[in-house]
């Protein structure tokens, strides 16, 4: 990563970020993807430096940094590994959502546990029948009381059974967006329940399950902003966790290139290094390159964000579909510049890709960031 333009604030984020993640989670990837294990350890450790709540105000117990701050955060930690890093994007995607949109006796009971990482976080959006579609979601809430009721299944959710707060998003009123409202569900709140762990290609260091809600009351003060805002509230979190997500897919691309770099330098072939063939050269030069680029419209989408751009939904889209596509590319053409020895575990390449190639899937398919650029090249012409 380029630190040229980067505030020292910012290079000091950079270095202290990547030191945690050489010395804390790059050692042991391996080991976690193998066994499936989620690292909550590691995870409050990282909190330790103030990783839990990233966007979160600093009266709350958060780091109170910006968007632009944090794609930097995501891509360094994802150097060490990508499905780690990615987590900590989401659970800062519901933090920032709390901190956003709940009312001071909602951030003074979750926020400083979920800053200090004591309880983890999920999101709850994607539904056995609503991915793309979200706006089709069938999760109801109904009124019962001063509070509500409810009884759906949520597909896909990252960190589900071992995360204790849940941002579900369910349905208050008619079909369409603006029946949609946000909760805030416990773990422990009774007929809360979950699916088996997924078995998956990558991100295997985390788990993926499905969340049952049967029949689960929640009170009035579980509301997460307005009734009706729900929709509102789940897109505008996405566009930073696509960032997140774009800003990982840099990190472990950024990774598999290195590991190229050195695999080229010490291998020999036909009497000469590797790395002096002239096409191998220039394929590293071109997964460089792109790789710049990527990071360029990462960074230009998050300060867009931090501005309150009108165009920032768009450029979240453009750079999460940018990003992910590339650091997937970069990570496939990475593991063939290593032969054979890039299809071993050993190495770490494949599973960089592995963990990559969900990215472009999740936080909103990157179909779905075509058809909201799209939108917003043709907006004019409707």
């Amino acid at each position: 990563m380029t630190t040229t333009l980067l505030t020292e604030d910012q290079q000091a984020l950079v270095e202290t970020t990547l030191d945690f993640a050489q010395d804390h989670i790059a050692p042991h990837a391996l080991d976690w993807d193998r066994d499936k294990h989620f690292p909550v350890a590691t995870l409050r450790k990282a909190a330790g430096l103030g990783l839990g709540g990233v966007y979160v105000r600093e009266d709350s117990g958060g780091s109170g940094l910006t968007r632009a701050d944090g794609v930097l955060v995501f891509e360094s930690l994802a150097s060490g590994c990508p499905s780690i890093a990615g987590y900590l994007s989401i659970h800062n995607m519901v933090a920032w959502m709390i901190d956003h949109y709940g009312d001071d006796a909602q951030r003074e009971r979750w926020l400083p546990r979920l800053c200090a990482m004591e309880d983890l976080a999920s999101y709850c959006l994607t539904e056995p029948g609503a991915g793309s579609d979200a706006a089709a979601l069938t999760t109801r809430a109904v009124r019962d009381g001063d509070g509500h009721v409810l009884t759906g299944v949520k597909q896909f959710i990252s960190g589900a059974g071992a995360a204790q707060l849940y941002v579900v998003m369910a349905r208050t009123g008619g079909d369409g967006a603006e029946g949609i409202s946000a909760f805030v569900v416990d773990k422990d709140d009774p007929g809360v329940g979950f699916g088996p762990d997924e078995r998956k290609m990558g991100w295997n260091a985390q788990p993926t399950r499905q969340v049952v809600l049967d029949g689960v009351r929640v009170p009035a003060g579980r509301l997460l902003g307005r009734e009706g805002q729900g929709f509102r509230i789940a897109m505008n979190g996405l566009n930073g966790g696509r960032l997140g997500i774009a800003a990982c897919s840099l990190g472990g691309a950024r990774s598999a290139l290195d590991r190229s770099l050195a695999h080229l330098a010490d291998r020999e072939a036909f009497g000469r290094r590797l790395l002096d063939a002239e096409a191998l050269r220039f394929r590293l030069a071109d997964m460089a390159t792109e790789l710049a680029a990527a990071r360029a419209l990462v960074r230009q989408a998050a300060e867009a964000l931090d501005r309150g751009d009108a165009q920032a939904p768009y450029l979240c889209a453009m750079a999460k579909r940018f990003a992910t596509d590339t650091g997937y590319s970069v990570a496939d053409r990475a593991l063939q510049l290593h032969g054979g020895y890039g299809y071993l575990n050993e190495y770490g390449v494949e599973k960089i890709v592995r963990d990559l190639r969900v990215h472009q899937i999740l936080e909103g398919t990157n179909e779905i960031m075509r058809v909201i650029v799209a939108r917003g090249l043709t907006e004019a012409f409707r």
